[in-house]
């Protein structure tokens, strides 16, 4: 099992922190069906925007799972610590570093993974947060700020001297952006040159690919990020893969839509109607994006005002395929 400070996480496989994804609906979607910890949207460290709709709605933990792990971004360590010691008034649990963004709105502000090119700040940075809050902190970064400054091996040795109980790295430079594919060589060297539990990231999208990778880098886990959009069981999957070694089925197209149907709904309530409509159709074209007619599907919902319209259809769409024969192999819708 993976432990982070006094958290002994029931498996290895962690949701990666996603603006604009992991949201509270998701969150405790992703934990009911297997995720070990589930990670919350970045939140800025700007106390002036604490009070913001966006950082209201990102700050709710109510009925979230233990330990709960909030995600904060900046670049100035006093302003990191005081955002930390804040959230854990809040009731975080666990406090994570974003280095590892590379979004240019973002970088633009020197954070994220913009930082990784300056490692006396983020020496600082890590420093200042540790010593705000007594719970442990966390750091997610990159390998580098491009494949030819690849310095995540001394970033992890920092992060291992300021006291950060686990570090997760997603395979690829800031410069790489979501681009190519992911290198774990660099998470190997970090796994091999520090003592704390270290998470690959990146690339991984199937229970036998995660088994790969922790194989290939010898880390301690596994941090799910974009395969888990559209598919909240993933992290469950995985889980059970490396516990087991079964190959799990996925749910049957009919199974998919119940889960959907509960996830729009809970949409609908925690933002209520006019927001939560529009924060579900990303949801609902990620579910369906291997459908047949996905993009035909995708339209029609995407035209959808209203709750019970969106409702109607994801019921319409369950009693269709209950009267279809091979339903059990059917992708969602």
């Amino acid at each position: 099992m993976l432990q982070i400070g006094p958290y002994k996480l029931p498996n290895r496989v962690v949701l990666a922190p996603m603006a604009g994804v992991t949201d509270l609906p998701f969150r405790r979607l992703c934990s009911e069906l297997g995720a070990g910890l589930v990670v919350a949207e970045m939140i800025s460290s700007n106390p002036r925007l604490r009070n913001s709709r966006k950082t209201r709605w990102r700050s709710r933990h109510d009925g979230e799972s233990a330990p709960r792990s909030v995600q904060i971004a900046g670049n100035d360590p006093d302003a990191m610590a005081a955002a930390a010691a804040y959230n854990v008034a809040r009731g975080a649990q666990i406090i994570d570093i974003n280095m590892g963004c590379p979004a240019k709105k973002v970088c633009r502000k020197a954070a994220g993974s913009a930082l990784l090119a300056d490692e006396p700040l983020v020496r600082r940075i890590l420093a200042a947060v540790v010593a705000a809050v007594d719970v442990p902190v966390t750091l997610k970064i990159r390998t580098g700020a491009s494949p030819g400054a690849r310095n995540g091996v001394t970033i992890a040795r920092i992060a291992e001297d300021a006291g950060i109980a686990a570090l997760a790295v997603h395979g690829r430079s800031r410069a790489c952006a979501f681009r190519g594919a992911a290198e774990y060589d660099t998470i190997a060297a970090i796994v091999a040159a520090t003592r704390f539990p270290v998470l690959a990231n990146g690339d991984i999208d199937s229970p036998q690919q995660a088994q790969a990778v922790l194989e290939y880098t010898g880390a301690a886990g596994v941090m799910i990020g974009r395969a888990a959009q559209g598919r909240p069981w993933l992290c469950g999957q995985v889980a059970r893969y490396l516990e087991s070694g079964e190959v799990p089925v996925d749910p049957t197209a009919a199974e998919q839509l119940a889960i959907l149907l509960r996830h729009v709904q809970a949409l609908h309530a925690f933002y209520g109607e006019f927001m939560g409509t529009r924060i579900a159709r990303k949801h609902v074209g990620w579910y369906l994006q291997d459908a047949t007619e996905a993009s035909a599907l995708r339209r029609e919902f995407n035209h959808l005002e209203s709750a019970a319209g969106q409702l109607r259809f994801l019921q319409r769409r369950s009693q269709e395929l209950s009267h279809r024969p091979h339903d059990n192999e059917a992708r969602a819708a």
